[in-house]
This record gives C-alpha cells, structure tokens and sequence, in this order.
C-alpha cells in the first residue's frame, strides 16, 4: 500500500510516499481503507515540532488524526463496527506509528472509529474529527449548560463563536444550531461573513468594528452564556464585556498569542469560568459521547461541508500530501482533503 511517512521534524519536505505492507488489526483494533483524510493544524503542528530535525518517538510517523473510509478487517473484541461498514476516524494517529489516515490503510483502536451515516459523505466523515469534536467539548463545558448536544440542549442560550470561518468555529455553529442556540459570531471581513452566515449563525460581527462589544450587547443584552474562543489573548476584554453572570468561556487554540491578562476581580465578580480545551487529554469518555452527539448531528443532516455550508473544500492527491500540509499551514480557509482511493 502507499502511506506517507515522516522520520524527523521539519517543512512539508519532510513528507514521504512509501510502500509499506497492509497489516492485520489486533485485538481492539480496526483496519479501515481510507477513502479521504483530513488535514488538521495539529497534524503540521506535529510534524513541524518547536524545531527542524529532531527525533520522533518513533522511527518514522504516519500523519493524519482524521479520515473516512470502509471498514476491512476487525481485531477480537470489536462490536460496534463490522466489515464493509462507513466509517469517520478522530485522532488516529495520536501516539502512535503507523495509524494515521495518510495512507491507503491504516489499523487504529476501534475506539477511533465510528459508524458514518449513509446519508453522510466521506468528505463530511473525513472533516468531523478534531474539528466537530473540539466543538462539541468547547459547547458543553458551561456551568448551566447541558453535557451532551441534541435538538433543543441549547435552547434559550446565546453562544458566541469568535473566529466563525474556521473549522472548528463552523462546526460550533452549525452543532450550536443544531441543539437550539442563538449564535454570533465574529469574523474579519465579508468574504468569511459570507461563509459563517452560510454555516447558520444569525448574527455575524466584524470583530474589528469599534462598536463591536455594542453590538454583541444589542443582541444579548444580559450577556452571552458560552463563548467559543479561539484567540484569548487578542479577545481577553472583548469575551468579558459580553459574558454574563456565570458565563464560560471555552478556549481551544492560542491564536494571536500564548499569554493572556485578565482582570481578576472583574471575573470573578462575574463568577465566569475560563474552561481550557485539548483533545488528546481530556479522556476516552468524553470523545466517545461527542462522537454520538456528532453522528446524530449527522443523521439530522446538521453538519454539511462545501462553499454552500459555509466549509470550502480544497483537495490534494495523496501523493501531494505536502502540498496539502502548506496549505493548512499557511492558514488557507475552508478544509484541505487528501483523497487517498476511491470510495
């Protein structure tokens, strides 16, 4: 099979197309043909390291933490997936060698995986993942807030989403929609206006508009109760001015910086809860019940991709997975695919 392979850190160039031979699942594990993988900023992030030629924790890494295919072999003690299933992977290549989607086959634990519905695309299962299920933790953190999503969870809630046209602020607001929430969210000009009022939010603000925090407070004047963050340090006073009494922020990227001040006795006069957000730690239990939540998001049709849904596509071939990492790495919009074989 063809896989792309890295052995140290570094640019794009570091990327490699290899033959390698198709293995066997093991107990607890699934072998999925992959049919699109998804390009994620943790998956350059990795690749890169803090600086060019260090070692890796193994002798060379298969990237990719997301992807969708069809199920082909199943190890003992796998149940909720069988042969020929469609499935959406998250994570896959999290601490381990040869189980990234950036390859013809991958064997990854079956707690990875989960059932694509037939009303749901390859492209839609490969741009879930980190993305859908940053989203879903960062929903469902707050402190009066619900701890799964359905119709109706967010009802009478008003979410901020700073940063809509990214992939995981338009998962946020499409799952904030899809349980019931008003959202707002803010962006830096028209063209990503256009994608995040696509994606279904019903009040997108620029957030450099002066009278930017007036007008978050026309729309919700007792506050915000969640806010979606991905820039703390740039949207520290922003997030204050708008969040209620006993609102949460929940932050999943340090965009614009890693160091944040904050007025302590203005938050907690306001008792506001900052939740922090990273995938790889926050435990099995959690991702599992996001990936139901997602998939029943799915079901409902909640959670379209494309130009049209607000997520433009952009494609690569598998043999041109660098060109598919600079792309994301250069901060391009939208969702960068690889397709890896027909589906």
């Amino acid at each position: 099979m063809k896989s792309i392979v890295y052995s140290q850190t570094g640019d794009p160039s570091v990327l490699h197309l290899v033959d390698r031979p198709v293995t066997e699942p093991e107990a607890g594990e699934v072998r999925v043909r992959i049919v699109v993988s998804g390009v994620n900023p943790t998956d350059w992030k990795s690749r890169r390291g803090s600086a060019p030629g260090q070692a890796l924790p193994f002798d060379d890494v298969v990237p990719g933490q997301d992807g969708a295919g069809i199920v082909e072999a199943i190890g003992a003690d796998v149940q909720h997936v069988t042969v020929g299933d469609r499935v959406w992977l998250a994570l896959a290549a999290y601490q381990r060698a040869n189980s990234g989607s950036a390859q013809e086959h991958a064997v990854l634990p079956a707690e990875r995986v989960f059932l694509l519905p037939a009303n749901a695309s390859f492209d839609q299962g490969a741009s879930l993942g980190v993305p859908a299920i940053t989203a879903h933790r960062a929903l469902t953190v707050a402190e009066d807030g619900p701890r799964r999503l359905h119709p109706g969870a967010l009802a009478g809630k008003v979410v901020l989403v700073a940063g809509g046209a990214g992939a995981v602020g338009h998962a946020a607001i499409q799952l904030a929609r899809w349980a019931g929430a008003s959202v707002v969210t803010t962006v830096s000009g028209p063209a990503k206006a256009a994608l995040a009022t696509a994606a279904g939010a019903q009040h997108v603000l620029t957030y450099t508009d002066p009278d930017v925090v007036e007008q978050i407070q026309a729309i919700a004047p007792e506050g915000v109760d969640l806010i979606v963050e991905v820039a703390p340090a740039q949207n520290a006073r922003l997030d204050l001015a708008v969040i209620r009494n006993r609102g949460s922020i929940a932050v999943y990227a340090n965009n614009g910086g890693d160091q944040v001040t904050l007025d302590v006795r203005q938050h907690f006069s306001l008792n506001v809860r900052y939740q922090f957000v990273l995938l790889y730690t926050v435990g099995a239990d959690v991702i599992r019940a996001a990936a139901e939540d997602i998939t029943a998001a799915l079901v409902d049709g909640a959670l379209a991709v494309g130009e049209e849904a607000g997520l433009p596509l952009r494609r690569t071939d598998l043999a041109h997975t660098a060109d598919a990492h600079a792309l994301v790495e250069s901060g391009v919009v939208g969702k960068v695919l690889i397709d890896v074989s027909a589906g």
